[in-house]
């Protein structure tokens, strides 16, 4: 098996946080957060949970970094990475059904 494509070494990178919105400053700073996530090709996972697929570790570094930048100033932010045959082993449900998963995430990526 190729070791480039190795469900062990490919990666999710998880972000969630807790962000105040009470003023209009803060409203600001957590749109700007979650539009950072986005521009870094992160995708929403719930409301206040994005995920992203990278090719390897070092990749997942390269983007955890990215998000370490542009934290808030105030608020609670989680980085969590996890290998995608872990990622593989997550359940998902809607109220007391389980969710069918989502078959193939793709992450386009330019060289």
């Amino acid at each position: 098996m190729d070791s480039r494509l190795n469900q062990y070494r490919i990666m999710w990178v998880l972000v969630f946080f807790d962000l105040p919105t009470e003023t209009k400053k803060e409203r600001k700073a957590a749109a700007d957060f979650r539009k950072h996530l986005i521009c870094d090709g992160f995708t929403m996972f719930q409301f206040s949970m994005y995920l992203r697929h990278c090719p390897s570790m070092e990749n997942a570094e390269v983007h955890i970094k990215r998000v370490k930048n542009h934290l808030p100033e105030h608020g609670y932010v989680g980085i969590l990475s996890i290998t995608d045959k872990q990622f593989g082993g997550m359940e998902l449900f809607h109220g007391r059904k389980e969710k069918e998963k989502q078959v193939g995430w793709q992450q386009l990526e330019l060289f």
